[in-house]
């Protein structure tokens, strides 16, 4: 497939004003799934479970069998729709969404079309200088996701290609709710960012609820987006294009910017703009054609016959609300007087989009400092390199019982690095790493005398100039004895018996 053509991003801002809109698909963390009683894969004790072994005869759309709706999945998608500042529907219902879904055993998808659960709200995001941008949400409704297929014999994974395709059903049922914007108007040339903090606010805000696990990666947590285009001073929407799927709040932005630029140029050039899906892709930075967009008519929209509607009671509405965490807005600032850090290095944990995982390993026992340390420099080290978000590699926890072990003089920072990488590889919690690897500090002073003496009878020079004051050269026997140790010693103690040593010799 030929290569795009781009446009400059500012040249592209210049000729045309983008248009947004995203949908953002929020897996529920119920035990259960959405509709059935089988165990729900969203929630963090099944991720792993084998293909198809979470599945009940609804999820396989067995004849007779008939959908329940899940209690906890409903009151977690009112406690969203009000943390979202939407009005809440007395009465909402179900409807069938016809569509050919081979991951679907019904064939069709249970879903909220003109009645949603949540409707008219609003979301504050703030970027990276502090600019707060509200962005307009035209619903948050409730539906069930789809299976996973996995199609073999391909070169890339896609159905193109493929020899055949297998199908999971342990996804088919789990509790989504879909937020959908309204057209968003007065991004300009921040779009691409505001895409990114809008997904991160979405994810700040299913965190801080707790219905969800919000890991973009496993796919709990996913965005559409759509771009469209307008020439300057037209009122006429341009035609969109909606990006599915996007996994990561890096990727949102960069395919947000692409197809901005890949519009600009097709326009320019007198070309038309095609009402359709696309597929982005991670290593060439680029979207694809997928199907031409359907509207709501062509889904055949009609009310799920075998549910009742959902009329939740004020009680329980002003109960949810009444639970409502404080608004992450709120929560940064809350956060910044209690940590005490500077403006700067403040906003830089909210601009890498890391405040709720520095959060997390503070209430976990680390301090503000040291957790910031850990997701700022080696942990998004780390991820840079495999580009995936440093909230895939590690959890909070085990960060902070790799600081506490640093703390308590187990570990110089050095070895808390190589204990690290062994975490994120899988090989165990920070002390099973330490153990295995054989990485904690060496504190037997008896061992360290013994290479330090080593040293300095191997160094005569050294040992002279340090009995004649010149303490700045016990850093050639620090360093020896450091290697003899494999680095497993600590420095600062090596100096203190260094300088006893010198002066006994």
């Amino acid at each position: 497939m030929a290569k795009a053509a781009l446009m400059d991003f500012d040249e592209a801002l210049k000729l045309y004003e983008p248009v947004l809109g995203f949908e953002v698909h929020v897996e529920l963390n119920t035990e259960t799934k959405m509709f059935s009683p089988a165990g729900n894969p969203a929630h963090a004790s099944n991720h792993d479970a084998a293909p198809n072994t979470l599945v009940a005869p609804v999820d396989m759309g067995l004849p007779g069998s008939l959908p329940v709706v899940n209690e906890t999945a409903v009151r977690f998608s009112i406690s969203l729709g009000l943390a979202l500042g939407c009005q809440i529907a007395p009465s909402s219902r179900f409807a069938r969404k016809n569509y050919f879904y081979p991951d679907l055993g019904k064939n069709y998808q249970i879903s909220q079309y003109d009645e949603p659960i949540a409707f008219e709200g609003q979301v504050q995001v703030e970027l990276t200088d502090g600019t707060v941008f509200d962005v307009p949400i035209e619903r948050a409704h409730m539906e069930e996701d789809a299976g996973k297929l996995t199609h073999v014999g391909g070169a890339t994974g896609r159905i193109q290609g493929a020899e055949y395709s297998l199908v999971d059903y342990n996804r088919a049922g789990v509790p989504l709710v879909e937020i959908v914007t309204k057209p968003i108007f007065g991004a300009e040339d921040r779009a691409p960012e505001l895409a990114a903090a809008y997904v991160r606010a979405i994810r700040d805000i299913v965190l801080s609820l707790g219905i969800s696990e919000a890991r973009m990666e496993r796919g709990n947590l996913r965005c559409d987006a759509n771009v469209s285009l307008r020439p300057r001073g037209q009122e006429k929407l341009g035609t969109r294009t909606e990006t599915k799927n996007v996994n990561s709040m890096r990727s949102v932005e960069r395919a947000v910017r692409h197809e901005i630029q890949r519009q600009a140029a097709i326009l320019a050039a007198g070309g038309t703009i095609t009402q359709e899906t696309r597929h982005w892709h991670e290593d060439t930075g680029t979207t694809s054609p997928g199907r031409p967009k359907s509207d709501a008519d062509d889904y055949r929209y009609f009310p799920e016959p075998d549910l009742l509607p959902v009329a939740p009671s004020r009680e329980l509405i002003e109960g949810l609300r009444a639970e409502l965490p404080e608004p992450p807005t709120a929560r940064r600032r809350r956060l910044k007087a209690e940590w005490g850090f500077a403006d700067i290095d403040f906003q830089g944990i909210v601009n890498a989009g890391l405040l709720t995982e520095v959060d997390a390993t503070v209430a976990a026992g680390a301090s503000p400092t040291a957790a910031r340390k850990w997701w700022m420099s080696e942990i998004s080290r780390l991820a840079n390199a495999e580009g995936v978000e440093p909230s895939s590699l590690v959890e909070p926890a085990s960060i902070a019982a790799l600081q506490k072990l640093v703390d308590d003089g187990t570990l110089t920072d050095k070895l808390a690095r190589q204990v690290l990488e062994g975490v994120i590889a899988g090989e165990g919690t920070p002390q099973e790493v330490v153990d295995a690897r054989g990485l904690a500090v060496v504190s037997d002073d008896g061992a360290l005398i013994a290479a330090i003496d080593e040293a300095l009878v191997a160094q005569s020079d050294v040992l002279a100039k340090i009995r004649d004051g010149k303490v700045q050269a016990a850093g050639a026997v620090i360093g020896a004895v450091m290697k003899a140790m494999k680095g497993q010693a600590d420095a600062a103690r090596v100096r203190e018996l260094v300088l006893e040593r010198a002066a006994a010799l």
